[in-house]
């Protein structure tokens, strides 16, 4: 274990952040609080800087732990052939074991929720009862039509090319490359985090890390077994997600025993950074109130 020297000194929560050495990967890891603990996962591309406001909200009453996924942000993978779903959440709940971490839930946005759900079935809280999943305009869909095998395909093609990651972040100006990507998703950032996404895509090591996700990505799996998955699931959507639209929400809501549904109007993808006050208070009403339990 050491530090997080090599973390940029104005990064978001800076001052929280650590490296945890745990084959296969070096973790960047940002720890707030006391009390039960909430694991953040960020979604395809983001990295902790997503949590900025979140975390230290949440951690006033939680002990709060937010990580990067293997190859982004500034977490380095020791295997970058495990950058998948499964081989990601294997690796997040032997570091949870290693750590001695038992989330009382899991908070996932977009691709980081179906992680969480993943994850929820290899980890236990203390009382031996599965961790709670809240997941953000979470992605658990497949693409829909061609897409379904021609974006897979293309982002494997583009994982192979050593080339590809540094042709992307030289194309353009990235502060204009971020505004035209966050505007795709419905959501509207504030100077600061348009700046932060900026900085991101113009990582040649994030980008490829974030192509390689892309491109071993495989949810069927998930997907097929979602009836028999039985831990709280609170699913909260952004009624403006342009990414993932609301209906995902609605129709996996439907197929998972112990869920429901919250839609935020006005929001969208990225709802937790655009409104963090209001979503860290859905949060904190959902962790106070009793599972829920379909008839």
């Amino acid at each position: 274990m050491s530090g997080g020297a090599d973390i940029p000194p104005d990064w978001p929560n800076r001052a929280c952040s650590r490296r945890i050495r745990h084959r296969p990967h070096d973790w960047h890891v940002q720890e707030m609080g006391s009390g039960e603990t909430l694991l953040l996962l960020h979604g395809a591309g983001a990295s902790t800087h997503s949590w900025r406001d979140v975390l230290p909200r949440l951690a006033q009453h939680h002990h709060v732990v937010a990580l990067d996924l293997p190859a982004q942000g500034f977490t380095r993978a020791g295997d970058r052939r495990r950058c998948g779903l499964v081989a990601m959440s294997t690796d997040i709940a032997a570091l949870c074991d290693a750590e001695g971490w038992q989330p009382r839930a899991i908070i996932g946005h977009s691709a980081g929720a179906a992680i969480a759900l993943d994850l929820g079935t290899r980890l236990t809280t203390p009382d031996s009862m599965p961790p709670t999943v809240i997941g953000l305009n979470a992605a658990l869909d497949r693409f829909e039509g061609i897409a379904g095998w021609l974006f897979p395909v293309l982002a494997r093609v583009l994982a192979l090319n050593p080339l590809t990651a540094t042709i992307f972040t030289m194309g353009g100006n990235p502060a204009n490359r971020a505004r035209r990507l966050i505007g795709g998703t419905g959501s509207t950032l504030d100077p600061t985090g348009l700046a932060l996404y900026a900085r991101l895509i113009s990582d040649r090591t994030h980008v490829d890390g974030t192509l390689r996700m892309m491109s071993q990505w495989d949810i069927d799996g998930l997907l097929e077994r979602l009836e028999s998955l039985t831990a709280p699931c609170h699913l909260i959507t952004g009624d403006n997600d342009l990414a993932v639209p609301p209906k995902v929400s609605d129709r996996t809501a439907e197929r998972l025993p112990n869920c429901t549904v919250t839609h935020l109007p006005g929001l969208g993808h990225l709802a937790h950074e655009e409104d963090p006050e209001r979503v860290c208070d859905l949060v904190e009403r959902i962790l106070s109130e009793p599972a829920p339990r379909k008839t």
